[in-house]
């Protein structure tokens, strides 16, 4: 492909299925285009075999959950029931007959990928089915289920606060204390700032 080394050198990125980006290697870049590919030709043949035939500008967010919902035949992870004895446990000891599923990180992961090809195939993406309500709460459903079933939990990570930031919400604290005291304390207090900024050579404590 011709293109591809200009896709490599162009800091590429991929789509969860909240649409939100993260960087991509960029030796994994042509896997996760291979990929995304035969994810949307799998989509394709769905539509073609489903009765009765789905086209593409038909689909609401009800056809991506029938299409989700489909997949879990081939799923590779074990979903605990309510009435298994290993229900919650991260690490069965023996085999039990719970179904298997497709695991929710798959499943968010697609239909990051199919989001993405479906606006890059001409979709626009204001009527983008795979970032409909009903599949965004379908997933959550799908992660916070899974979680209690197999006793894992899903976290979020947390975004540090950058000097920058915490800078300025050090100056809104202090603008907004000097608001609470009134006109008369901005005088005292910048005067106090003067006298803290004085630097005092170090010569003076020899």
């Amino acid at each position: 492909m011709s293109g591809s080394a200009g896709i490599v050198s162009n800091s590429p990125r991929s789509e969860n299925s909240n649409g939100s980006q993260k960087t991509v290697a960029a030796g994994s870049v042509s896997r996760y285009e291979s990929q995304k590919r035969r994810d949307w030709n799998t989509f394709g043949q769905y539509l073609k075999n489903h009765k009765p035939p789905l086209v593409l500008c038909r689909c609401s967010g009800a056809h991506i959950l029938e299409f989700l919902r489909y997949l879990d035949q081939f799923g590779k992870t074990k979903v605990h029931n309510n009435g298994c004895p290993f229900f919650g446990h991260p690490n069965p000891p023996a085999p039990c007959p719970c179904p298997l599923r497709q695991a929710w990180g798959s499943l968010d992961a697609l239909v990051g990928r199919l989001r993405a090809a479906f606006e890059e195939n001409g979709g626009r993406p204001e009527a983008n089915p795979f970032g409909a309500r009903a599949v965004r709460l379908y997933l959550r459903e799908v992660r916070d289920s899974q979680a209690k079933a197999r006793g894992i939990a899903y976290e979020k990570k947390k975004r540090k606060k950058t000097k920058f930031k915490k800078h300025e919400d050090d100056v809104e604290d202090t603008r907004n204390m000097m608001m609470a005291a009134g006109p008369g304390s901005s005088s005292s207090s910048s005067s106090a700032a003067r006298r803290s900024s004085i630097i005092i050579p170090l010569s003076v404590f020899n």
